[in-house]
């Protein structure tokens, strides 16, 4: 085959001559670039990292020292106040230079000591200006003069042009809350589950752990939050999400969806070309650090520490804990079809596949009727069956040989990619039915024909439709999420495609095709694939999923009633939940801390005393509107208020977990955090952000609206609710349950939501047209 002559650099024949080298120019060609698109690579990254080093600065700013320094000297003024002086008394090199050599180089060490001292000072005045978060507990749409002033001060020291990580450095770290605060928030949050007998006993455990064990815990915890970038992410990565041995698919991964309304080319290696395509323009600019971090209010930097793992990253498991292995780089992408792995590169001579040549690829991957290996259909089944049995697996079958070349293509690829067989989305005949299905589909699949370790797989349906499942651990749902609407973007806005909903651009003639990765899986090795695939299957048939858009109304209306949106959803999600099963549970809604260095979330504990109250004044015939809207307010400024604290570094349950670890560190049991860490999240919520919608114009193009993303549920008798509010009229729910549970019901649970948020509204005298 003709790929196959290609990956030939030269060869060779023995005549009696002697030996005849025939050399293939144009092998010799693409090792030549891809060296230097190599060194290119590492050239910019020592690049980007001086810039970021330092950050609030810029190199150019070093010249307008120096030229300052030296200015005042030949002016005979000496602002050094004798540094100079004494730097060109101990110059190693004094007796090889001349005295103006040595006053120079004298003044140019000191201008550059100075530099980084000036660095230094602003970097610190700036991490002493993010750590204050007034500004967030101001009423909406007021700002005193306090944060105006420390707006403008903010500005200042923040520097020009900042790039991915350029505020790393200059992010304070995540406070240390104080025992008795966390204690009292801890007591009130759970005050309306409990009843009087039950929530006394609660408090005197609480108040032994406060004045006997924690004191100890949280000196060791000090410790570590002075030592360390971010006292809690470490071991939120490896005791939550590593050490866990079930299953990560439905467990721990999560989804995201394509349009709702829209599918740019029912063409689906089309489709495939142009989004793969604008994944690897995204990689670029991470590794190239050309996205601007996330910002708030346009000022106020997040951290950017999240992204440096989305791609070329692999989940790796062992037999007590997962490792994350990630790779600096990767020049393949590996597809999924039929059964069958395929290796495909993404780099020709130094450049990247246009979207015309990876449309090609699938194509040929598509027309390949190879039948697969024995073994190989299945195989992605041991990443989504049990943690221990797929690390035995790998220990046994994959340590060596043609198993383990194949397995670290897989693991260094840039992404995973599978080219679905059936197809998916709504569908206007059907369109309950067809997006639960759609949901269901991204969550596990077949479970086989993704490979839930990696960062994340990328699905291509056969009707165009496309989608993603990500792995969890390397981070948070809004990383994603940000890369996942720039590529809806990209494809939709500026690749685009031709008239006949196939790639634009020419394709390279000496472009080599895919390779099929071949496997040597023995009559043992393909039990335990079948083993995991049955303890995957049984847990994706008992997943019940209902995802619907909620048209009604949405942001726009809920704003008029002056409250906010997360707030209202909340709200209803308590009195939906109260509704569907006549108690109030232990709720979790996701926050982040990400105006920390290296944070991760928080928990906001939605149910709330405030909230509690509003919902049982729903359920009594007797209160009057006026009561409900009454105690709505109070529910919605409680609710604001705790997610201000979660943002903040004020949050209760990373506290709490943190002040375990270290208990168990040091061998010592608490009643009281051993309860506390084992209290069920009965409903687990989260919202999904929009991030870039001014690369979407909704108001021009409504129908280019995100359906958002969803997740598993996370208790066996409980609910997952994932929503995302998409413009000013639109809200996506995503909702999970189990099916064995005989109190959940996912379909009867998105009842309730609808009817609970039309009657909250209904409390509000608002303008609906």
């Amino acid at each position: 085959m003709a790929e196959a002559h290609q990956a030939v650099a030269f060869q060779f024949t023995v005549t009696p001559d002697g030996i005849d080298l025939q050399l293939s120019h144009e092998a010799l060609k693409q090792i030549y670039l891809s060296g230097l698109r190599s060194w290119k690579k590492k050239l910019a990254r020592l690049k980007n990292s001086f810039i970021t080093g330092v950050y609030p600065a810029s190199p150019s700013s070093w010249l307008f020292v120096v030229i300052a320094i030296m200015g005042t000297l030949y002016a005979r003024v000496d602002p050094s106040m004798g540094m100079i002086g004494k730097i060109k008394e101990h110059l190693p090199l004094s007796s090889y230079l001349s005295h103006q050599g040595q006053s120079i180089l004298s003044a140019l060490l000191f201008a550059t000591a100075l530099w980084f001292a000036l660095i230094m000072t602003m970097r610190f005045i700036l991490k002493q200006l993010l750590s204050y978060h007034g500004w967030m507990y101001e009423q909406h749409g007021k700002m005193s003069a306090v944060t105006k002033l420390w707006l403008t001060f903010v500005k200042i020291f923040s520097g020009r042009k900042p790039m991915l990580y350029s505020y790393q450095a200059a992010l304070p770290r995540l406070p240390v809350p104080g025992i008795k605060e966390t204690m009292q928030r801890y007591l009130e949050s759970v005050r309306p589950l409990m009843n009087d007998e039950e929530f006394k006993r609660m408090t005197a455990l609480a108040k032994d752990f406060e004045l006997k064990l924690a004191p100890k815990l949280q000196w060791y915890l000090k410790l570590k939050s002075w030592w360390a970038a971010n006292y809690v992410s470490d071991w939120w990565e490896e005791y939550i999400y590593l050490r866990g041995r079930s299953p990560i698919m439905v467990n721990s991964n999560y989804y995201a969806m394509d349009f709702l309304y829209v599918t740019p080319t029912p063409v689906q290696v089309a489709r495939a070309g142009n989004t793969v395509h604008a994944i690897l323009l995204y990689r670029r600019k991470v590794t190239r650090e050309e996205l601007k971090p996330l910002m708030i209010q346009d000022c106020i930097p997040m951290c950017s520490a999240q992204c440096e793992r989305m791609f070329n990253t692999a989940r790796i498991p062992g037999i007590l804990t997962d490792t994350i292995q990630h790779y600096a780089d990767s020049k393949h992408i590996v597809v999924y079809h039929k059964g069958r792995f395929f290796r495909v590169s993404v780099y020709h001579g130094g450049r990247l596949l246009n979207p015309k040549e990876l449309e090609l690829q699938f194509q040929h991957i598509l027309n390949d009727s190879s039948l697969p290996q024995p073994g190989e259909e299945k195989l992605a089944a041991l990443t989504a069956g049990e943690r221990t049995t797929w690390a035995k697996a790998r220990k046994s079958y994959f340590r060596s040989g043609k198993n383990l070349q194949s397995l670290d293509l897989v693991e260094k690829a840039a992404f995973f990619v599978t080219l679905q067989d059936d197809e998916e989305g709504l569908r206007t005949e059907d369109p309950v039915n067809s997006l639960d299905a759609y949901a269901k589909s991204l969550l596990h699949g077949k479970c086989y024909d993704r490979w839930f370790d990696k960062s994340f797989t990328f699905v291509v349906f056969k009707n165009g439709k496309v989608g993603l499942n990500a792995e969890h651990s390397w981070a948070d749902a809004p990383i994603i999420g940000h890369m996942w609407e720039s590529v809806l973007a990209t494809d939709s806005f500026q690749l685009g495609y031709d008239d006949d909903g196939h790639c634009k651009g020419q394709v390279e003639p000496t472009l080599p095709l895919p390779q099929r990765i071949q496997w040597d899986i023995s009559e043992e090795c393909q039990e335990i694939i079948q083993n995991s695939l049955n303890v995957a299957q049984a847990l994706a048939n008992d997943v019940d999923f209902h995802t619907f858009p909620f048209k009604e109304f949405g942001k726009g209306l809920i704003k008029k009633c002056k409250t906010s949106p997360d707030a209202f959803i909340q709200i209803a999600l308590q009195l939906a939940h109260f509704r569907d099963k006549g108690k109030f549970c232990l709720t979790y809604e996701a926050s982040m801390t990400r105006l920390f260095r290296e944070g991760r979330t928080e928990t906001v504990r939605s149910c709330t005393v405030e909230s509690s109250n509003f919902v049982k004044s729903m359920m009594a015939a007797s209160s009057t509107n006026e009561e409900r809207l009454k105690l709505f307010r109070l529910a919605a400024e409680k609710h604001q208020m705790l997610y201000r604290n979660a943002m903040t570094g004020a949050g209760i349950d990373r506290h709490l977990f943190c002040l375990y670890v270290v208990s168990k560190y040091l061998g010592v049991d608490s009643p009281f955090l051993k309860e506390v860490l084992s209290e069920p999240w009965r409903l687990s919520t989260s919202q999904t952000p929009i991030q870039q919608t001014e690369l979407f114009d909704l108001v021009n193009h409504p129908e280019y609206v995100s359906c958002g993303g969803g997740f598993g549920p996370v208790a066996d008798d409980g609910y997952g609710v994932s929503y995302i509010i998409v413009g000013e009229n639109l809200i996506n729910f995503h909702i999970s349950c189990k099916v064995s549970s005989h109190e959940t019901d996912s379909h009867r649970f998105g009842n309730h939501i609808r009817l609970a948020l039309h009657d909250i509204l209904a409390l509000f005298k608002v303008d609906k047209s």
